[in-house]
């Protein structure tokens, strides 16, 4: 079990390529290798291969014996083509090296304790926050405090929290282009309601409060402020005076003269991407808006072209599907640079010399990721890549070579080094299969139709040693919610250990992404807008038809198990589609739209003022009285994210309407129970389907 569940991180890992990186303005590839008993940072040059050490333990130990002491090599950052530093306990070190040689090691600054959210810029200035305000070190090794919030619901330059990480939001502090300017979210959420979080770890119990918007209700004002480290001045971006809105995408123009910030109106179906002068915060002007009947959801910053302050890419799904659009500073549309049915994942880089974009996208399979590069000029469109699966790259600074990372069904792992033009490649590691001693399952792939004619991909793995004249057991693992893809082309083919694990155990497992999962296009996912669990429980209902119509699957004893959106589908399936499954299990599930947050509920449902209807549908803490067969909920105790209240208000209606549920808690765990305790979440849930869904005496 221990295997099954964390072996694809620990011990059955496959090779990979350790601290790899681009050095700035060059073709050297980093990565660190290991050599006896020491580890070496080394650099390849492109394409002469030339290899030198730029760093081992030992030598680090002598230059750095100043410093705190180091007991392994650090994973480093290049901050210029001749510099970079690493973190060492809370001390930031700065190294300079010159072909070669390290010149000099320094202590450039040592952190305070309890910071957070580290910012070095390659200008060579640093931010973090300290509590709820943001402190700036330029120059001098002396950090600035450049707000003054104490109020402990006034945040300023945190990402965690800024509309609840929804559209794409993963950084708080922006550096302008050169440095010379700071823009940060600010984050008021006085008016927010309180949340209890209890930490159960002492004695009495602690109350930790947390401020929680949860649908239809009050939520966050989030506003864009600009710090300008000469005058010591702040300046907050005049984004609206209503205020309930979201801030996304924001962009620095290259010349540092304008903020470019995508407005979302609250009902999540109007976007104004807003131009705002930097150093007044006034607004200059919309460029353009996009609306939608269903919802609009930004993603991405934009993307200026190389050596270009006019003219940007903006990733939409305007056509349906995630493209890129050419668009200039003054609000014009030049051309649409790809098109078609399919996804484009994101931008990687750009190659000038031949007017390129670097991507990836979904083009040749939905069930596969793959580097392209398009013409910006003509839109011309090229794969680079040859071998099927799932590839992650990233670009040297010019773009003439990839670091190309892929995997596929029976692929484990290989990274190797591709130039963009597609002439050459050199093969850094081909991963040994490290599940190939191992007594394995054979995996089917499956493709069946929704009510709407629409394709829906799945697997099925068979019970090890199938003998086709047996009846088994089958459990269905599901998500089939936004943002999520299970089925792709990666390894293992199975997608989950676990799932072998339960097919070494005499079961059938399947798998399937319903319409409303990530990478099929706005159709496929919009599918469910109104109307949670309607629609992709349908579909998941077309893969249990698919179960029944196997001679060897006992539809008598069929299992459903999913986590988050999962276990909200999962306790979906067992109240309102009763006796369909003998046994549930759902972790942190869902169970009443209007008890989750308001960003992430209102995109797919509206408020609960403007569809009553669809939260009514979907509200299962009204269908406890339908439970036929065995459910197993699962929460931690911490969870902030599907609060713990939504499974206790469920145990509460079982009680009221006399019906029997089994929990378990895990005390202190968030929305997900991680390392080494998550061996005992696998083996929980596999007990109790072991126990309902075997004959008596086969339980392991």
């Amino acid at each position: 079990m221990e295997e099954a569940t964390n072996g694809l991180s620990t011990t059955l890992a496959p090779e990979s390529v350790k601290q790899a990186s681009w050095q700035p303005g060059t073709h050297n590839f980093c990565r660190v290798v290991k050599t006896g008993d020491d580890n070496v940072w080394i650099r390849t040059h492109y394409p002469s291969l030339e290899t030198d050490t730029l760093m081992t333990l030992a030598k680090l130990q002598y230059v750095a014996k100043n410093q705190k002491v180091l007991k392994t090599l650090p994973s480093f950052s290049w901050l210029m083509k001749n510099k970079f530093w690493f973190e060492n306990n809370g001390d930031l070190v700065l190294v300079t090296e010159e072909n070669g040689r390290i010149m000099s090691t320094s202590l450039w600054y040592s952190l305070p304790e309890g910071y957070d959210n580290l910012h070095v810029d390659k200008s060579g200035k640093i931010a973090y926050t300290l509590q709820n305000n943001i402190y700036l070190l330029s120059g001098e090794n002396r950090a600035v405090k450049i707000t003054n919030d104490e109020d402990k619901n006034l945040i300023n330059g945190a990402s965690e929290g800024v509309h609840r990480n929804e559209f794409g939001i993963d950084n708080g502090i922006f550096f302008s282009p050169k440095g010379n300017l700071i823009a940060y979210y600010h984050l008021d959420q006085r008016q927010v309601n309180d949340y209890p979080v209890i930490d159960w770890s002492n004695v009495p119990a602690k109350n930790n409060n947390i401020k929680y918007p949860m649908a239809g209700g009050a939520s966050q004002i989030v506003t864009l402020r600009v710090y300008n480290p000469e005058t010591g001045t702040t300046t907050e971006l005049q984004t609206g005076e209503g205020k309930d809105h979201y801030l996304t995408s924001v962009t620095w123009s290259p010349d540092e003269k304008y903020i470019y910030v995508a407005i979302l109106n609250r009902g999540q179906d109007h976007l104004w991407l807003n131009q705002y002068d930097a150093l007044t915060g006034e607004k200059i002007k919309t460029l353009f808006d996009e609306t939608s009947k269903t919802y609009v959801e930004p993603l991405h910053p934009l993307t200026f072209l190389p050596n270009s302050t006019t003219e940007f890419i903006w990733l939409s799904e305007a056509d349906g599907y995630p493209h890129l659009y050419l668009y200039n500073t003054a609000g014009h549309f030049i051309r649409q640079l790809t098109k078609g049915s399919y996804e484009v994942n994101e931008i990687i880089g750009f190659n000038e010399n031949t007017h390129e974009v670097i991507l990836t996208s979904a083009k040749e399979s939905p069930l596969e990721k793959h580097i392209y590069t398009v013409n910006y000029t003509n839109g011309l469109m090229r794969r680079i890549d040859k071998e099927e699966g799932m590839h992650t790259a990233t670009a040297s600074e010019d773009g003439e070579y990839l670091y190309d990372v892929y995997t596929s069904a029976h692929v484990p792992k290989v990274s190797m080094i591709r130039s963009t033009d597609g002439e050459a490649k050199k093969l850094l590691i081909k991963a040994d299969d490290p599940l190939k001693d191992f007594d394995r399952p054979q995996i089917k792939e499956v493709t069946l139709k929704a009510a709407d004619g629409t394709p829906l991909y799945g697997k099925l793995i068979l019970p090890t040693h199938f003998d086709a004249k047996k009846k088994y057991p089958v459990i269905v693992y599901l998500y089939n919610g936004p943002h999520v893809q299970l089925i792709k082309n990666t390894f293992p083919e199975s997608g989950n250990l676990w799932y072998e694990y339960l097919a070494q155990h005499g079961y059938v497992v399947f798998s399937m992404d319903g319409r409303g999962s990530e990478n099929r296009g706005r159709k496929f996912e919009q599918a469910t807008f109104r109307k949670l669990g309607t629609v992709e429980m349908e579909d998941q209902l077309k893969g249990v038809a698919y179960l029944k119509s196997l001679p060897y699957v006992d539809a008598e004893r069929m299992g459903v198990h999913g986590w988050s959106f999962g276990g909200f589908m999962t306790t979906s399936l067992m109240l309102r589609h009763p006796g369909v499954f003998k046994v549930g299990v759902a972790g942190g599930p869902v169970m009443d739209w209007k008890m989750y947050e308001v960003m992430y509920t209102e995109r797919y449902m509206d408020t609960p003022q403007e569809n009553p209807e669809g939260y009514e549908g979907a509200n299962l803490l009204t269908k406890v009285k339908n439970l036929k067969g065995k459910l197993l909920l699962i929460h931690g105790t911490n969870d902030a994210t599907v609060v713990w209240q939504h499974s206790i208000n469920f145990l509460k209606k079982a009680v009221d309407e006399n019906i029997q549920v089994d929990y378990f808690v895990y005390p202190g765990y968030e929305h997900n129970v991680r390392g080494k305790d998550r061996v005992h979440l696998m083996q929980k849930i596999t007990d109790y389907f072991d126990l309902y869904l075997k004959p008596e005496g086969a339980k392991k």
